[in-house]
């Protein structure tokens, strides 16, 4: 069987991660990675990775310095951001070679949310290159849209949804620590959320998702968040917080319509919560109760969810795809 050629766009805690996971695949050959870091630019993937069967790939600054020096990838593997807008324009010169694109950027999930005319754009132009780009991921991608939208495949009527999630943020990278405002005052995080510079990212995009796919027409979309704020001290890897600061988020989200809420979606992703896990609740016919108890770990499972999906993005037809209209997403063999 031919390998997949990839290239990893962006080379954070994920996109290094993603790495480790592509190299482990046999039905995956990675050829290069981009970023714009000039630190890194120039090594080996194996020096940034410590795997040695990655160790002849080498960083570029750009797509088209990869390119020039590598010829063109089958997919690129795309985790540096979290707007649609930035995520498109970044990956516009693999689109334009009809590349496909697999990526973790969160608005990505459902793009004609906040940006519907330059998805129309990327759309026509993937239609007429022949690529493909989709957002993929634990949340959004998965626990809050993907999941619950599976289990409706058994209903005779869905009155509404409700999922909840859990998440003992001190497990997780330091990236994520700080976007949910570890250690931060919390008015200064609620003047930052209020300004669309913190909290979780695709919040807005799963509630939409899950309404296109019910045939539900939303009359709106609220969104809030508040900081959950330290009662004793707590320490983490990369953060030592004081009692009054924040801990990090419980940020809801939810779907109206005809005067109805038909989607609620409730995340409380702070340091040291107890009880981590994933609930899902569908009022219909039947009524569904489902709950992943610890949850579905974040990091790690983010990178499986952007691999996993990479034969199932190149047989779909060409566009802007929502995961919704690839096939379904399974682990496969990584020798097979």
């Amino acid at each position: 069987m031919k390998k997949i050629k990839v290239v990893q766009f962006g080379l954070g805690p994920i996109g290094i991660e993603s790495l480790k996971l592509a190299a482990e695949q046999t039905w995956l050959e990675v050829i290069g990675g981009v970023d714009i870091d000039p630190a890194k630019t120039g090594k080996t993937l194996g020096e940034l990775t410590g795997v040695a069967a990655l160790g002849t790939a080498s960083v570029y600054p750009s797509l088209g310095a990869l390119f020039a020096a590598v010829g063109r990838p089958d997919v690129v593997l795309h985790t540096a951001g979290s707007s649609a807008a930035a995520s498109f324009s970044q990956m516009k010169p693999a689109l334009e070679l009809g590349i496909s694109v697999a990526s973790t950027c969160e608005e990505l999930i459902f793009p004609a949310l906040k940006t519907p005319d330059l998805a129309k754009e990327y759309d026509a132009l993937c239609q007429r290159s022949g690529a493909r780009i989709a957002g993929t991921g634990v949340n959004p991608g998965f626990v809050m849209d993907i999941l619950p939208i599976c289990l409706t495949g058994v209903s005779r009527e869905v009155k509404s949804i409700y999922v909840e999630r859990v998440v003992n943020a001190s497990t997780r990278r330091q990236p994520l620590q700080a976007k949910i405002g570890s250690g931060q005052d919390p008015d200064d995080f609620r003047r930052k959320f209020a300004a669309g510079q913190a909290g979780h990212a695709g919040f807005q995009q799963s509630v939409a998702l899950l309404a296109h796919s019910m045939g539900w027409k939303l009359d709106e979309i609220r969104e809030t968040c508040e900081p959950v704020v330290a009662s004793s001290r707590v320490v983490t890897k990369f953060f030592d917080v004081a009692p009054g600061r924040s801990l990090g988020i419980h940020q809801k989200c939810i779907g109206i319509s005809g005067g109805e809420t038909k989607i609620k979606l409730d995340l409380q992703m702070y340091l040291d919560a107890s009880l981590p896990h994933d609930a899902i609740v569908i009022k219909g016919r039947p009524d569904l109760n489902l709950v992943l108890n610890g949850g579905v770990a974040g990091d790690d499972a983010t990178v499986a969810a952007l691999i996993n999906i990479v034969p199932r993005l190149l047989a779909a037809v060409p566009g802007v795809r929502l995961m919704t209209e690839l096939a379904v997403p399974a682990w496969r063999n990584p020798v097979a």
